[in-house]
């Protein structure tokens, strides 16, 4: 039996669903009935810092959940949300809206250090817990073939930051420092520890 609560995923992630299996965590998902309207909520705003954005995004689609379970009438339980950002000097990079946004994307990490931001949130009632996770990820230069190349393969597509480090692009990461949960999406530690202080109160 687990020792955690069952809950509700709202996330559209397989990564996020086969982490939350890796540490025994039940749960059931709850997809959004509109995806477009879901990835409105992602919008940047102006000024934002990164932090502040992905912690934002994430509360946002908590309490979309929260309303589209209570729409559905469906059992009480936490609802759990995510959302991962890439960051490089202060700048916020979402996911890419076609190949060649993906190609410019990763001409601007080729052989840099940048950050990795995933919040991580848990809800029921007017109860909230967030966390936000960030780790450092050093690409090696990358030629243009390259990146042309991995661009082709349709991985970068859907990903913050054009790549996804649980594929082909693991081939480019020279150095992390973090967590390598975190940059697929999920922080296990955070995650594990949010739900043990959920069960406290």
């Amino acid at each position: 039996m687990s020792a955690f609560p069952r809950i509700y995923l709202a996330s559209q992630s397989p990564r996020r669903q086969q982490l939350l299996t890796q540490i025994g965590v039940s749960f059931d998902l709850l997809l959004p009935d509109n995806t477009q309207q879901a990835e409105a909520l992602e919008a940047f705003f102006e000024g934002e810092t990164p932090r502040t954005y992905v912690r934002r995004v994430t509360l946002l689609k908590l309490k979309a959940a929260l309303l589209q379970r209570q729409t559905h009438g469906l059992s009480s339980q936490p609802i759990l949300t995510a959302d991962t950002t890439v960051t490089l000097r202060g700048k916020v990079f979402g996911k890419p809206v076609d190949a060649a946004d993906a190609l410019r994307m990763l001409r601007q990490l080729s052989g840099q250090t940048h950050q990795v931001l995933t919040a991580v949130a848990l809800g029921e009632g007017r109860r909230r817990l967030c966390r936000v996770q960030s780790s450092n990820v050093t690409f090696q230069p990358l030629t243009d073939s390259e990146m042309a190349d991995y661009v082709s393969t349709g991985e970068p597509m859907g990903k913050a930051g054009a790549y996804a480090i649980q594929g082909v692009a693991a081939g480019f990461v020279k150095k992390i420092t973090g967590s390598h949960s975190g940059i697929m999406g999920l922080p296990l530690f955070e995650t594990r520890q949010m739900l043990l202080e959920w069960m406290k109160d």
